[in-house]
């Protein structure tokens, strides 16, 4: 009983620091489970992935343009995470782009104010992606079952820069007042399988005859999708060794940029292959 209230506590406190849900009303949640939030980003990835394909759907479905489709789910998200991750993006492009020291980084990345490097990353950042996912979406509202698979495959792999650096600020200094701590074994797998559960429904629904559904009308074998998973991965290995030279650490910020810039390159990466 007790472990099963843990991990409800656990799965209420993610959703509660990844999305503005206000799932703090069902009940008080202790300050220690926000320790144990990152393996349950994935979960978080279902909700806001989940209301992206459910907008994008909605209004293929009502044959809007692809570009309006696509720019009413991105609007879905940011309204639901409260701009959470790209907060951290725009932090992180300011603190490492004007940074000279690790101190420096740090203050700058801990500055409220924004500055000329997170709001060309922001911009450049929304430019690309819009742009990646009109070309990648046909009009057809089948297509919206992209966001559901990349959005938590992308916090999974993100996830595991926790795994490979240290907390760089002090705990007293997090935004949420505790650092993060390193998942288990258990904790590690089940991030995983909550990462790749999408892709793997996806994989049935593929293959359900009746829905006449080749994966998200993309036109790319199903296998191919694996490419931008690898991609994925391989930025975020790049990012832990860059942050370890240049900040010999994570922060907050820093995971919410690893989110951003691993989706892009992911939706880079399908793009490739399609075109």
């Amino acid at each position: 009983m007790h472990t099963t209230h843990t991990i409800l506590m656990r799965i209420l406190a993610a959703l509660t620091l990844f999305t503005r849900l206000p799932l703090w009303r069902l009940c008080a949640i202790d300050a220690s489970c926000y320790r144990h939030v990152v393996p349950l980003w994935p979960l978080a990835g279902w909700v806001t992935g989940g209301l992206m394909s459910l907008v994008c759907y909605v209004s293929l479905s009502l044959h809007l343009p692809v570009a309006v489709a696509v720019l009413l789910a991105l609007i879905g998200r940011v309204l639901l995470t409260g701009a959470l991750h790209e907060d951290g993006f725009a932090d992180f492009c300011d603190g490492f782009g004007g940074g000279t020291s690790r101190e420096s980084i740090l203050a700058i990345m801990k500055d409220s104010h924004i500055g000329t490097y997170g709001v060309l990353g922001l911009v450049l950042y929304y430019l690309l992606l819009w742009t990646l996912l009109t070309s990648l979406l046909p009009s057809s509202p089948l297509g919206s079952w992209l966001f559901f698979v990349v959005d938590p495959m992308c916090k999974m792999v993100s996830s595991s820069v926790i795994y490979f650096l240290p907390y760089a600020r002090k705990s007293s200094e997090a935004k949420i007042l505790t650092a993060y701590e390193r998942p288990s074994l258990v904790e590690a797998i089940a991030s995983i399988i909550l990462g790749i559960a999408p892709l793997s429904f996806l994989h049935l629904l593929a293959t359900v005859p009746s829905l006449h559904m080749p994966v998200l009308s993309l036109h790319v074998p199903f296998f191919s999708l694996c490419l931008p998973f690898l991609a994925a991965i391989v930025t975020v290995l790049s990012l832990v060794a860059y942050m370890r030279h240049r900040l010999q650490g994570y922060t907050g910020d820093c995971c919410g940029a690893t989110f951003i810039i691993t989706e892009t390159i992911s939706y880079l990466t399908l793009c490739i292959l399609v075109f």
